[in-house]
């Protein structure tokens, strides 16, 4: 039966492919990897995925997935405090903790839930939460949801971060959170300037490295171990489906008292099963593995300095950054997925970002380096782009 509702959506839907920002999924036949296999395009590189360590398809990660589906079976059939937690959770829950460098560590099934389990659960009326304009999307619903008040800074703004600390000094805690790794902008959250402002006004840190865990710092311990101040963020959630096998889950690490509290009271905790024992055992895996060969952090890095300046040398314009992020801002999101459908048919895989992931008028093309790239797969992206670029006259 067709609602009213229903012909609303086939309407604005119409609307999106009239308008060009229609978003197709393409379906894979393959592993994440460097190169896939797509359905109806054969072999294509990929230049889109988080598998920034290469990590999805390597065996001691699949094994380990393996071994944990026939040791623990699929799942925990409930959630954790009413039917028991498996012995894999709580193995990876401290090396989660030991890798990000806090007491204590609590998984999630996905890191929008652990953000939307963190800051409704520890703070209340009398607190404030302070965010940064450009935090991802399940920050912000994370602080939509809880009852604090709520002051956004002006991205990485010292000065205005300074401003309304002084201004919420009478809050019972004042709780600054922050992408470490903004994944629109491949821009990195000054933490060293963060961590000694919350000092001075006795605030807490807490910072999302989706984007960092296993990426940034020489080992890849994130944002902190960046910037040298590994060990003294109070708070941080990341996810285990990027650098970390690539699979799903999250999870939130802070002090033995904030895990404890969250295990209590954090409704996306309580109410939701665990992780499934395969992805908790191949997450495991992933951190042992970075542990063991921190090169791949090397060679990510390596690959995104050739590939931003390759792409600088032939006209085009990526933003400046440190990151395997390389945005290259074309405007309008037409545009954008125009050239990204282009580059699909030159067998790049490559996303193209437009509103309301981005703000109006800033799309763009975010390519994302893998340390499995090798610089023959980085060339071959180049020459798509220089093809894709000469005809859509960016270069």
């Amino acid at each position: 039966m067709t609602t009213e509702l229903d012909t609303r959506l086939a309407a604005e839907i119409e609307g999106f492919r009239r308008d060009g920002v229609y978003k197709k999924l393409n379906h894979l036949d393959s592993p994440q990897s460097a190169w896939v296999t797509m359905e109806g395009r054969g072999r294509v590189l990929i230049l889109s995925s988080n598998n920034y360590l290469g990590l999805c398809d390597v065996p001691e990660v699949i094994d380990a997935g393996k071994a944990a589906l026939d040791r623990f079976g699929a799942g925990t059939g409930s959630v954790r405090f009413i039917c028991g937690t498996f012995t894999v959770h709580e193995e990876l829950e401290r090396a989660l903790a030991r890798w990000v460098g806090t007491e204590a560590a609590l998984s999630y099934v996905s890191c929008w839930t652990a953000n939307e389990g963190l800051m409704p659960t520890i703070l209340g009326e009398e607190d404030v939460v302070i965010s940064d304009s450009l935090n991802h999307a399940s920050i912000i619903d994370g602080v939509r949801l809880c009852k604090a008040a709520r002051r956004v800074y002006k991205h990485s703004d010292m000065p205005d971060l300074k401003k309304v600390l002084e201004e919420t000094a009478a809050a019972r805690t004042r709780f600054i959170i922050t992408d470490g790794v903004f994944s629109m902008e491949g821009d990195i959250a000054n933490l060293p300037e963060i961590v000694a402002l919350a000092r001075t006004h006795r605030a807490v840190v807490a910072v999302d490295d989706s984007h960092a865990t296993g990426v940034m710092g020489a080992t890849g311990r994130g944002t902190a171990e960046h910037h040298g101040v590994h060990g003294e963020i109070d708070v941080v959630t990341s996810t285990l489906g990027k650098a970390l096998g690539g699979a799903a889950g999250g999870f939130t690490a802070g002090s033995a008292a904030l895990v404890d509290y969250l295990t209590q009271r954090s409704r996306p905790q309580l109410f939701s099963n665990a992780l499934p024992p395969t992805v908790a055992g191949s997450a495991l895996a992933a951190v042992r593995y970075l542990e063991a060969h921190p090169e791949r952090v090397a060679r990510l890095h390596d690959n995104a300095r050739y590939f931003r300046s390759r792409l600088t040398e032939m006209g085009l314009k990526p933003l400046p950054g440190e990151t395997p992020i390389v945005p290259i801002i074309l405007g309008e999101t037409a545009k954008a997925i125009r050239a990204s459908e282009m580059m699909l048919d030159e067998g790049v895989f490559v996303t193209g970002f437009g509103f309301p992931v981005v703000p109006q008028g800033h799309a763009r093309v975010r390519c994302q380096i893998s340390a499995a790239h090798s610089k023959d797969d980085l060339d071959f992206a180049l020459a798509a782009f220089k093809k894709v670029g000469v005809r859509l006259g960016l270069i």
